[in-house]
């Protein structure tokens, strides 16, 4: 249940107008009447307070900069996530246009993480993980079959309303003693039945922590695999969710089924899956430690800082080697923040015929790629590609801002990898990353490139055996 609590009359911020001292304004309200007021506004810094509604709500500070807007963000973007308290102090970056505000109450869902059905999906014997190992080159020794279930799950969509979600849990045969939980979370994928719950594609990955003593979790995001929907691509705070409660789901199986659980938790990921690692240990630091304790976390190859070096690469002349990120990227953030009335009205001819249609999870990257220009930019408008380049407030820079993740400083032991040869996920990621975790104090980050001439596909192997050597290490 969401209260979404507009502000009216907003006060301006940064303009002529705007006054020190409180300022009381009138609150409508889709839920309980509020009052908003203003207090301490010096400068550009402006403090708001309202009225509690009690333990069971989470606040969440939007803002639209101009009247007649269309697009609310969460203020500031990429660092406020829902707050529990009813009290918010921030900084406008404006300097001359008036800012508006508004509250969104959410109530707390109690059902999130609940586990509606597990299926078994299969089983992998010891010699044919061992085929597989070879296969694909893999240095790995089995030491165990495992079991493969698919596991649907409550959770929350990027609005905070309840759906449904899936991911895969893979159990070794051979349980001697309790076994640490390590979540993996997979690459960028478009087909919803690639996802790790239909038992292809990344599912090897779970299938090598298993066999070797992990209770293996897998998400597969928001409208993928049984979820349904389109796939909030790069959205933090939902692939946040979802593993959060694809992790509860998979401690609630364990328990019925009598698996026994240490009290060890690893994340790891590759690409989306680095950007989701990335969520997922902020959100629970933040939010579930009470709940959950990380032992390490290896977020690899991520995209965490969208609206600076991933921005300014789109907008660059590079020609690059999977253009279709970014039609999906675009896609995902239309849906979440609604910048126009369709995704259509975004593009300029002929790809706002040709791009649409095969945004529907039932074509694979190589298709959409052949309808993308080499150089994604060109996609877009000439007026809306104009204003993003040169509008530091353009509602397509503030989602990505909205979903940049080094604004924080991890407390778990963190490894960073990425290598230095990427192409498709710029190093400089990484790099803006662990020097934001440094300068926030995080003790024990280290960024890592085991393998300094590999590229975004021949850098999974290296940097996920990397990142397992270690997590073998601290496993107790």
């Amino acid at each position: 249940m969401i209260f979404s609590i507009l502000i009216l009359p907003i006060i301006g911020i940064g303009g002529p107008s705007a006054k020190a001292g409180p300022q009381p304004a009138t609150a409508t309200a889709l839920g309980p009447l509020l009052e908003l007021n203003c207090a301490g506004f010096l400068s550009n810094r402006v403090e708001l307070n309202w009225a509690d509604l009690g333990q069971n709500y989470t606040y969440t500070i939007e803002c639209l900069d101009r009247l007649g807007g269309s697009t609310w963000f969460p203020c500031p973007p990429g660092e406020q996530w829902p707050l529990i308290t009813n009290r918010w102090v921030g900084v406008t970056e404006l300097s001359s246009a008036s800012r508006f505000y508004r509250v969104r109450a959410e109530l707390v869902q109690p059902e999130r993480g609940k586990l509606e059905a597990s299926t078994l999906m299969g089983s992998l014997s010891v010699s044919n993980i061992s085929a597989l190992a070879k296969l694909y080159g893999i240095p790995l020794t089995p030491q165990s079959g495992v079991v493969i279930y698919k596991l649907d799950y409550e959770t929350v969509d990027p609005f905070n309303a309840l759906t449904q979600a899936s991911g895969a849990l893979v159990i070794p045969e051979n349980r001697e003693r309790a076994l640490p939980l390590v979540s993996y979370q997979h690459g960028t994928i478009v087909l919803r039945d690639e996802a790790p719950s239909a038992y292809t594609g990344e599912i090897l990955v779970g299938v090598a922590f298993a066999t070797t003593g992990y209770a293996a979790v897998l998400p597969d995001y928001l409208g993928l695999g049984d979820s349904p929907g389109f796939h909030p691509y790069h959205h933090a705070r939902s692939e946040a969710t979802a593993v959060v409660d694809m992790l509860r789901a998979a401690r609630a199986f364990c328990l019925s089924n009598s698996i026994a659980l240490n009290d060890q938790l690893f994340l790891c990921g590759y690409s989306q899956g680095g950007h989701a690692t990335m969520a997922a240990h902020k959100a629970i630091e933040a939010n579930y430690a009470d709940e959950f304790a990380i032992t390490a976390s290896a977020p690899m190859a991520g995209a965490y800082d969208l609206s600076g070096v991933t921005a300014a690469d789109f907008l660059s002349d590079r020609v690059m080697p999977n253009p279709y990120y970014f039609i999906y990227l675009l896609a995902a953030y239309q849906n979440v923040y609604h910048f126009a009335a369709s995704l259509e009205d975004l593009l300029a001819a002929p790809y706002n015929t040709t791009l649409p249609p095969l945004m529907d999870g039932l074509h694979d990257e190589s298709e959409i790629d052949l309808a993308m220009p080499n150089i994604p930019k060109q996609v877009l408008k000439p007026e809306y590609l104009k204003d993003f380049r040169t509008n530091p407030n353009h509602p397509l820079r503030m989602a990505l801002r909205d979903n940049d993740l080094y604004h924080w400083g991890p407390r778990a032991p963190m490894h960073l990898y990425h290598v230095h040869g990427d192409q498709d996920v710029l190093y400089a990621n990484s790099e803006v990353a662990y020097e934001s975790f440094t300068n926030h104090g995080a003790a024990q980050v280290q960024l890592i490139d085991p393998f300094p001439s590999g590229n975004h596909t021949t850098g999974f192997f290296y940097c996920l055996l990397d990142a397992k050597a270690w997590f073998d290490s601290l496993v107790h």
